[in-house]
C-alpha cells in the first residue's frame, strides 16, 4: 500500500476539535472522496482518521475527525503528517495531474533544455509556480502559457519560459 503525504496538520482552530491542514494540494471534494487518512507523528504510531469535516477558510483548509471533536482530543494531532493511500485519490481527470506526481521531474524548455528536477510546487494568489533546482533555482509560473506538455511516463516536464525570465 503506497501512502501518499496529503498535508501537516497544523493547530486546533476553534472549539469543535477542527484542525488547520497546511501544505495540500487537494480540493475539498478531493478530500472527501478520500475520507480515510492515516495520521503519522513523529515519534508515534500510526494512526487512522475518518474525515468528519473538511472547510475552506481564507485559503486554507479546516478539517475534523471522527472521535477528535473536542479542542483538547484534536491537539494530539497537531504536526502530524496526513496520508492517504494513493489508490484511494479519486481520478484527477484527462490531462491533469497530482502534484505529488510532478514533484521530482525533469523540467525542460521546448528546445530540448534541462532546467533541472521540479522540487516543489508553491500556492500563490494568482497561480502555482513551480520551483525548479538545476544550474540554479528557476521559479516558473504553471500557467497554461507555459507548460506545454507533461509526460509522466518519461518523467518530463515540457515549458515555455516567459520572456525576460531567464535574465532574472
Amino acid at each position: 500500500m503506497a501512502l501518499i503525504r496529503i498535508g501537516l496538520l497544523g493547530r486546533a482552530h476553534g472549539l469543535k476539535g477542527e484542525l488547520i491542514l497546511d501544505d495540500c494540494n487537494l480540493t475539498a471534494a478531493e478530500l472527501q472522496a478520500i475520507s480515510v487518512f492515516t495520521c503519522r507523528r513523529k515519534g508515534g504510531d500510526d494512526r487512522r482518521l475518518d474525515l468528519a469535516s473538511v472547510r475552506e477558510i481564507h485559503g486554507k483548509f479546516l478539517v475534523g475527525f471522527r472521535g477528535f471533536e473536542q479542542r483538547d482530543r484534536a491537539r494530539e494531532l497537531t504536526l502530524g503528517e496526513l496520508f492517504a493511500e494513493e489508490s484511494q485519490l479519486p481520478d484527477p481527470g484527462p490531462g491533469v495531474a497530482y502534484a505529488f506526481q510532478l514533484v521530482g521531474l525533469a523540467v525542460d524548455t521546448e528546445d530540448g533544455r534541462r532546467l533541472g528536477v521540479l522540487e516543489s510546487i508553491l500556492p500563490t494568489g494568482a497561480n502555482r509556480v513551480f520551483v525548479v533546482q538545476g544550474e540554479r533555482e528557476w521559479l516558473i509560473p504553471a500557467t497554461e502559457q507555459v507548460l506545454r506538455h507533461v509526460d509522466l511516463a518519461r518523467g518530463v516536464i515540457t515549458v515555455a519560459l516567459p520572456p525576460g525570465l531567464e535574465e532574472l
